[in-house]
């Protein structure tokens, strides 16, 4: 019997610091929160830095998700850049919020405003 591994590595995007946001050390930040609504919920966009991968977009969606009134949680990601992600809430999320819940996720932050 051969053993034969046809899968490929698949090489980690490599950032300033090398390492992905679930496992960097933590740094500080500074929130942005353009919103949008209707009248049963509000949609705010947050620029969020230290996203990479697949598993960063699970571990701040899930973060998020558990915070009360939210509804949906949807993740554009720019890996090693700043990603948006857009929360559906029935109360309105500060950005004080988002914070808190990304520094639970890992080392995820609130891109800094000009």
């Amino acid at each position: 019997m051969t053993n034969l591994d046809l899968r490929e590595p698949l090489p980690l995007l490599q950032t300033e610091d090398s390492s992905c946001g679930c496992c960097a050390p933590h740094t500080t930040s500074v929130p942005t929160t353009p919103a949008t609504g209707t009248r049963d919920s509000t949609v705010t966009a947050f620029a969020v830095t230290g996203m990479t991968c697949g598993h960063c977009v699970i571990a701040v969606t899930e973060e998020i998700s558990a915070m009360p009134g939210v509804t949906d949680v949807t993740v554009d990601l720019a890996p090693g850049a700043t990603s948006t992600v857009r929360v559906t809430s029935t109360a309105g999320i500060t950005g004080e919020q988002i914070a808190s819940a990304l520094d639970e996720a890992g080392d995820y932050h609130l891109a800094a405003t000009d």
